[in-house]
């Protein structure tokens, strides 16, 4: 197994370079947070030279280079449960859900059963093997099975949920499923394998390909179910295409797993600039034994994953996973006066973009908007006094700024905090791919 992630490592490459740095280093601080209180990546100090997006022109290649750059070291975002979180809905392609693989566990045990009364009704001999979810999942086995496991640190901390977990650019899930052999004359199982499906999947922000990697691993296996193997497929719905698909037959037992690794590109176009569609894997497996029929197929898809060429400032297209980022302002970090400023606005004038609540910000680009945004709150005509600088609440680059939204705060703080706290804000938008009515957060720290 350790031979296989090694040679994957090397094919996760052709992906890009955003996808091998953003997947190097997982921060270990990630582990304790709660699905529902993501955190950002702040990105707020690094890239002082880079330019606001809202100020490049729409066929500038100026920040092509520094996209692709590795993410800022700063601490991981901790993901958020798929259907937990208000407003997670995002915008998709029609017939484009998020999963739930539970929420369907009857559909292949249904499929078993059918299977079972033709095979009875024919008076067949051969065992039938039948693949289901199990919906009484157990966290007792996880730990020993997957440990060494290259995923994103905060992975196997929800145990064996039935969920996915996401941020921004990395989604996972430890999923409990059996397979049964059944002896269709008498309706006796004659053997039964317990497996766990860890599944991850992950994009990158400077490219228009994701992949996804379906692990099989056994638990438990008794009697005629003892040395199953499994195979796959991929298959890629809305706007995306398979590229790449590797689930050959492997045996499984519990010192060896089965995998499936599949690689994914966006089908939406590369010009005009401002294109943008959704697309969602599905990997399928099936089970065999010799003396044995193969089992029904089982599937599981990824949540769905937006690709766009639509970010402000660079050529490059990427993806992304449905995930709601927040942007970060510490008041005892660099813009303390911005950050109190942003405090006192959420708080006591309840404007919106409140950590913790579904009143969101959304990003404006147009720049006419922009301005006029910012000559609603901070007209020339106010004095600024010496070293200060007009400071607005919501920003003039979202919807809900003072022109576009009607209600706003602002307040004079010192020109470098507002002139820093501005670039922070473009690295932020840069850094998570945020585009035109994209939803976000501010957490005030």
């Amino acid at each position: 197994m350790k031979k296989l992630l090694a040679a994957s490592a090397v094919t996760l490459g052709l992906l890009g370079s955003s996808l091998s740095a953003a997947h190097a280093s997982e921060d270990p601080a990630a582990a304790s947070e709660i699905p529902g209180q993501a955190v950002s990546r702040a990105a707020s100090a690094a890239g002082d030279d880079v330019p606001l997006p809202e100020d490049l022109d729409e066929s500038s290649t100026e920040l092509d280079d520094e996209i692709s750059q590795p993410v800022p070291e700063t601490e991981d975002e901790a993901p958020f449960v798929m259907g937990a979180t208000p407003g997670d809905e995002g915008s998709q392609e029609e017939g484009i859900e998020n999963p739930d693989p539970l929420a369907g566990a009857q559909n292949p045990s249904i499929t078993c059963r059918a299977r079972l009364l033709i095979a009875m009704r024919d008076g067949s001999e051969e065992p039938i093997t039948c693949a289901t979810w199990d919906s009484t999942p157990s966290v007792a086995p996880l730990r020993a099975s997957v440990s060494a496991w290259p995923t994103p640190n905060w992975c196997d901390d929800h145990g064996v949920s039935g969920k996915w977990y996401v941020n921004r650019f990395k989604a996972c899930g430890i999923f409990s499923a059996t397979a049964s052999v059944i002896n269709p004359r008498t309706g006796t199982v004659t053997g039964t394998l317990h497996y766990l499906v860890r599944a991850y999947a992950y994009s990158g922000r400077d490219v228009p390909n994701w992949a996804y990697q379906v692990e099989l691993m056994e638990v438990s296996s008794t009697g005629t179910a003892k040395g199953m193997s499994a195979s796959g497929r991929v298959k890629c719905s809305g706007k995306c295409k398979v590229t790449k698909s590797t689930f050959p037959s492997q045996a499984m037992s519990q010192n060896k797993d089965a995998v499936g690794q599949f690689f994914l590109q966006t089908t939406i176009k590369t010009s005009p600039k401002g294109q943008k569609g959704d697309g969602q894997a599905s990997a399928s497996w099936v089970f065999t034994k010799a003396g044995a029929t193969p089992s029904n197929e089982i599937s599981l898809p990824t949540p769905p994953v937006r690709c766009d060429n639509a970010l402000p400032g660079t050529s490059k297209p990427g993806c992304v996973m449905p995930y709601i980022p927040e942007m970060v302002y510490a008041k005892a970090g660099e813009y303390p006066e911005l950050a109190k400023h942003i405090e006192d606005a959420q708080n006591t004038q309840n404007l919106p973009g409140k950590h913790g609540t579904t009143r969101y910000l959304t990003r404006l680009t147009d720049r006419t908007k922009i301005k006029e945004n910012r000559d609603t709150s901070c007209p020339s005509s106010l004095t600024r006094p010496p070293g200060k600088q007009c400071d607005e609440y919501p920003f003039a680059s979202t919807w809900q700024g003072a022109k576009t939204g009607g209600s706003y705060s602002r307040r004079m703080i010192a020109a470098t905090q507002n002139e820093g706290g501005g670039r922070a804000l473009g690295n932020f938008y840069l850094y998570n791919r945020i585009i035109e009515k994209d939803r976000f957060l501010v957490w005030i720290k």
